[in-house]
């Protein structure tokens, strides 16, 4: 199998505003194998959401029907996740502890976010779990 990576919305995000950088060749390398993405109930909802967002839907260069037919692409390649245990590492943004879990749950070795200071520094340490920006990740940190 592929590197396993939890993929942060805000790179999701980023990869369908921007025709080109790191987000979206992070997306391109998943589509293409390199990468095994994680998902989960809780991490597709929020998927959902920020996609429909009309702020979203107007910086997007693409239409409604070719962000939904990325999206199914990148879902097909997903390796759905279901979560028995919650951690609570105690982030700063409570609402983003969901991602540990996952990345925990799915044996992940990178959550890729472009918020790097909303999952550091949580009051429980994972060390085989590396928080990284996409461009950090393209280069093989």
């Amino acid at each position: 199998m592929s590197n396993i990576v939890v993929i942060d919305t805000s790179v999701l995000v980023s990869s369908l505003i921007g025709s080109q950088g790191p987000s979206r060749e992070v997306l391109r390398q998943c589509l293409q194998g390199k990468y095994t993405p994680l998902i989960s109930s809780s991490l597709f909802s929020e998927y959902e959401d920020a996609t429909k967002r009309t702020k979203i839907q107007k910086l997007c260069p693409l239409t409604d029907c070719e962000i939904r037919e990325l999206l199914n692409a990148f879902y097909s390649i997903c390796h759905w996740v279901p979560i028995y245990f919650l951690w609570r590492p105690n982030l700063v943004d409570e609402n983003d502890n969901f991602l540990i879990e996952l990345a925990l749950a799915g044996n992940a070795s990178h959550i890729i976010t472009n918020n790097i200071n909303d999952l550091k520094n949580a009051e429980l340490s994972f060390p085989s779990l590396t928080i990284v920006k996409p461009e950090e990740l393209l280069r093989g940190k």
